[in-house]
């Protein structure tokens, strides 16, 4: 009997993916920054026993149904929308992500983008290097101020309340929303939970943290815009299906609200010609969240570990339930 067969989608480091090679069969898309083609996908997964994939990757029915070895699917994100796990469940393919590796430093670039939103700073560094700084003035690219404001966060998981410490050293206020209310996040955190309308009628910033599901598709649209303070910045390092993005720029064009700060996008990458990156109060990241070299790597650990797991019989360190 042949070795276990591992298709990787993307270009992983080879230090990372060596313990594989070891044991099992591997193939590697060859490049990194390029999502293999859908036909490409479909044909490797049709032999293989694993696979690790990226959030641009489709695993879906079709795939699926085609894929009679196929025994884990492990994903470098801890989100999986791109994974339809209920067909999976029915497939017998076990499903697993990556969480807890990239909390805080997801949670650092969403205080991160924030500041940056607020304090205007993208638009000021692109103003000093276009040479447009000739004097100084009172209000020369002046922002909002962020400590002692009021921070509304929408999905108080583990990241979220590792945005609302953060937000404790800045003396800000803390509101979330959540399907549950999280006991732990108000003890400690002294946040406060409330209705979805009442922290957007609340939050100087609306932080939206939450996971894609049906309940949260497009859940900010004209309505929840309509009811934030004019003076209030959004920021999205969810996901970006969870945003109308044609009601975001309209309340953005007529000053509904003051800014919007974003890592994630309905489509990704997104084009560079979408009418939200023409905008000046819109500071605008390619999904960065856990973009640090050593979280990076550690979810293609957490992957890898999932895969062998499996492979050797044994129960994978982070299923998704």
């Amino acid at each position: 009997m042949g070795r276990p067969y591992v298709f990787i989608t993307r270009k992983l480091p080879d230090d990372i993916v060596a313990p594989l090679c070891d044991k099992y069969d591997v193939n590697m898309w060859p490049h990194e920054h390029l999502v293999v083609p859908r036909d490409i996908l479909l044909q490797e997964a049709s032999r293989a026993e694993a696979l690790i994939t990226m959030l641009s990757d489709r695993i879906d029915e079709e795939l699926l149904k085609q894929s009679p070895k196929l025994r884990v699917v492990a994903n470098v994100a801890v989100g999986y929308d791109n994974i339809d796990v209920e067909a999976a469940k029915t497939y017998g393919v076990i499903v697993c992500n990556t969480p807890d590796v990239l909390t805080e430093t997801t949670a650092d670039l969403t205080f991160a983008l924030l500041l940056a939103t607020a304090r205007r700073l993208i638009e000021a560094a692109e103003f000093v290097k276009g040479g447009k700084w000739k004097s100084w003035s009172p209000l020369l690219l002046a922002g909002t101020d962020v400590h002692h404001k009021t921070i509304g966060i929408v999905g108080m998981g583990k990241i979220g309340q590792a945005v609302a410490h953060r937000a404790k050293g800045f003396y800000m206020r803390v509101l979330y929303y959540n399907r549950s209310r999280n006991i732990e996040a108000e003890k400690t955190l002294d946040a406060t939970y409330c209705s979805f309308d009442e922290l957007l009628r609340r939050s100087d910033f609306v932080v939206c943290l939450t996971p894609l599901t049906n309940e949260t598709y497009q859940l900010f649209n004209r309505a929840a815009f309509a009811k934030m303070k004019s003076s209030a910045i959004f920021i999205n390092a969810g996901r970006g299906a969870i945003v109308d993005e044609e009601a975001l720029y309209d309340a953005l064009i007529h000053r509904r609200i003051a800014g919007a700060g974003l890592d994630v996008f309905a489509q990704e990458p997104i084009r560079s010609d979408h009418p939200l990156l023409q905008l000046p109060n819109v500071v605008a990241l390619p999904h960065i969240g856990s973009a640090t070299k050593e979280t990076r790597y550690a979810m293609m650990h957490v992957c890898c570990r999932n895969v062998m797991a499996v492979l050797e019989g044994k129960e994978p360190y982070t299923p998704v339930r």
